[in-house]
């Protein structure tokens, strides 16, 4: 009887974590299934379909023909991936280098430099004087204003650190023995004990650089250079509709006019979250791989 009625209280445990995870699920993906709904319904149907709605009413390819046809979206999209590209991989060969580079502990002037990693997370310059400073370093109006900015995450660089300190002793020894470099150590043997950690690390840098907008928006002048955020931003928040469809389209209520601004701003919004979604699940296999190959060497 007492085995039956703990059998029982298990099952209904997990019925409640199962239908705990079903509804955050539903919760999470209900928004996303009802704006790629609106960007594939029929112009004339959009306007009647409410918020809840994760079916498109009619089919049609008109919003997403006028935004992958149209130049602004196609410059904002390869803008976005030179720069979460190119940030990225600075980001992670920097980190990676300077958090080898603290984890040793007979490095001198550690604790110094680790003292002005710390400030850095407590005193953060404002926009102003770091506008100053790209404008006098000539970066206005380049990527490199964009990129080079929090080229090392100081969060992101103590995680490494710490994760490079728990490597053991014993490899480090035996790489030297072996009469390897520091850079050959880091490479042959930290790097693949470090799979799961910097491809965290990796997934939290491509999300920032693909959504930033801000530094974007200020410090690239030239429009032909701003990233897809920015051109979300136009579109979405500044409901600028006549630069996407043109004037005399949505003058005359024809073509690409008939398109509602709600399934173009919903079309707008799944493009840019796509790659993340696409790149998401690489990384996360990744990374449980990493974790799994720790585990068996272990």
């Amino acid at each position: 009887m007492r085995g039956h009625t703990q059998t029982r209280m298990e099952r209904i445990e997990q019925a409640i974590i199962v239908s705990s995870l079903l509804f955050m699920v539903v919760v999470t993906v209900q928004p996303i299934l009802h704006l790629l709904a609106l960007s594939l319904s029929d112009p004339a149907r959009v306007p009647g379909m409410s918020g809840l709605a994760i079916v498109p009413s009619g089919f049609s390819f008109d919003v997403w023909g006028l935004l992958i046809n149209h130049p602004s979206v196609q410059r904002g999209l390869l803008n976005s991936i030179l720069i979460t590209t190119t940030g990225t991989l600075l980001n992670v060969t920097c980190t990676v280098l300077m958090a080898w580079a603290l984890s040793r502990r007979r490095l001198p002037g550690r604790a110094i430099i680790f003292v002005f990693v710390l400030v850095t997370i407590v005193f953060e310059p404002g926009l102003i004087p770091d506008y100053f400073v790209a404008r006098d370093l000539g970066l206005l109006n380049t990527y490199w204003s964009v990129i080079l900015y929090k080229l090392v995450n100081a969060w992101y660089l103590i995680i490494l650190i710490r994760f490079f300190e728990e490597v053991p002793d014993e490899l480090i020894e035996a790489a030297d023995l072996d009469g390897a470099n520091a850079f050959q150590t880091l490479w042959r043997v930290v790097l693949p004990l470090a799979r799961p950690a910097i491809a965290t690390i990796t997934l939290f840098y491509l999300v920032y650089h693909w959504n930033e907008f801000l530094r974007p928006m200020i410090y690239l002048t030239d429009p032909d250079m701003h990233p897809l955020q920015v051109v979300l931003r136009q579109f979405v928040i500044e409901g600028d509709k006549s630069t996407m469809v043109g004037i005399a389209a949505m003058t005359n209520y024809e073509g690409a006019g008939q398109i509602s601004t709600r399934a173009l701003n919903a079309g707008m919004i799944i493009l840019t979250i796509l790659p993340i979604l696409a790149v998401y699940p690489l990384i996360l296999r990744y990374f449980t791989k990493g974790v799994m190959s720790g585990a068996l060497k272990g």
